[in-house]
């Protein structure tokens, strides 16, 4: 099993006490992005390209426990960026385990050999190492030779040392899925604790646009992965019916509240993957956000999304919605064979609008406001020696 039983149970028992309660919207994983900065430029990211004040923004150890304490989910995943540039993130990761709070620190490993002291195994902690696909795979997608062979070296030394290591494998148009399913063996044989995998976000800043797999090649191309996994046990961090939807076996509605991304901007409307406006406070973001003109379907922008920030949401609370149906699931696998489900019609969407720029020069106006010197305070100056009238 790739996540731990007890993460399991209470993550079963959070979701099933939001549904007694009648809660129609709630968080099942704070993403927590501390920065932007990173140590890589991949081609297929959409937040490589801020300006340097921006990017050397950080939020504090506070901040990112507020951030906590604000939305309540079970689950955090600690994102970026790269977080291990955070000079911060021990005290981060030790203040939000200290509240048993489930955490997943995602990196591309390429400082992880250098930080393991500064971190100690525990059962509350994963780190999620970035690698999307085999060596040349996943070097092609980061845009940097020998990356994948310090990631798996990485992950070696992590293992040694007890920690449990999960992969974040992104795939992209022209993936093969004899490759795939060869790499997701290998990655077991290392030992890696379990696999989350997508198809890659169409960032509408990302300088490669022509890699990003539309739905149908998703639902094709995850079809033939896990028809060639078959028997094979693979382990894999995300709900069975996920996996079944990255099939086309479930017609899912987007669940964009589900994993609330907190940044140093604010809280990101509507989701981790689209970033639309930002609310001042956790309530706020759910309380005031138009969900309903976002996902796919309602938004041009989320016409391709299969991603799990999106809809591994849905596929928990449907879990618990129809628990023999994920049973059937979870036991066979995914459907590979026979017709797909219903895609979700296009022709009523909103077209997409575009508020990046606007967004930074918002930003970049408040950075240089906090730079700006105050006005020099005006000094009565007291004449010292005595005067007579005549001065």
């Amino acid at each position: 099993m790739a996540v731990p039983l007890m993460q399991a149970v209470r993550v079963g028992a959070y979701v099933v006490k939001q549904h007694l309660r009648g809660r129609k919207r709630y968080p099942l994983v704070l993403m927590l992005e501390p920065l932007f900065r990173c140590n890589l430029a991949c081609a297929g990211c959409g937040k490589i390209d801020y300006p340097a004040p921006i990017l050397n923004q950080r939020l504090s150890v506070q901040e990112c426990l507020d951030a906590d304490i604000e939305c309540g989910a079970p689950v955090i995943a600690v994102a970026g960026g790269e977080p291990l540039l955070h000079k911060e993130m021990p005290a981060i990761i030790a203040g939000l385990l200290a509240r048993k709070k489930y955490v997943y620190l995602c990196t591309n490993a390429l400082l992880l050999e250098k930080k393991l002291d500064d971190y100690k195994p525990n059962p509350f902690f994963s780190w999620d190492v970035h690698l999307d696909g085999d060596q040349s795979m996943h070097d092609a997608s980061v845009c940097q030779d020998g990356v994948f062979d310090r990631a798996v070296t990485a992950i070696r030394r992590a293992k040694e040392r007890g920690f449990r290591v999960s992969i974040n494998c992104t795939l992209f148009d022209g993936a093969q899925p004899e490759r795939v399913a060869k790499f997701f063996d290998e990655v077991m044989a290392l030992g890696v604790d379990g696999i989350m995998t997508a198809p890659g976000y169409a960032y509408e800043r990302a300088p490669d646009q022509a890699h990003f797999l539309n739905r149908q090649k998703t639902k094709q191309l995850f079809r033939d992965i896990f028809r060639l996994g078959k028997g094979k046990k693979w382990r894999f961090t995300q709900s069975p019916l996920f996996l079944n939807f990255l099939a086309g076996n479930e017609t899912y509605a987007c669940t964009p509240w589900g994993k609330p991304l907190r940044n140093v901007f604010g809280w990101q409307r509507p989701c981790y993957l689209l970033g639309e406006g930002y609310a001042s406070s956790f309530k706020e973001l759910m309380d005031d956000t138009a969900w309903e003109q976002y996902g796919t379907g309602n938004y041009e922008k989320c016409a391709d999304c299969m991603v799990h920030s999106g809809y591994e949401a849905t596929a928990v609370m449907d879990a618990v919605k129809r628990p023999l149906h994920i049973l059937k699931v979870a036991l066979s696998g995914p459907q590979t064979e026979g017709a797909m489900a219903p895609e979700i019609p296009l022709e009523n969407q909103r077209p997409a609008e575009y508020s990046y720029n606007h967004i930074v020069d918002e930003r970049m106006a408040e950075i240089a406001a906090r730079k700006k010197p105050a006005s020099a305070p005006v000094i009565n100056r007291v004449r010292s020696t005595p005067v007579d009238a005549a001065d």
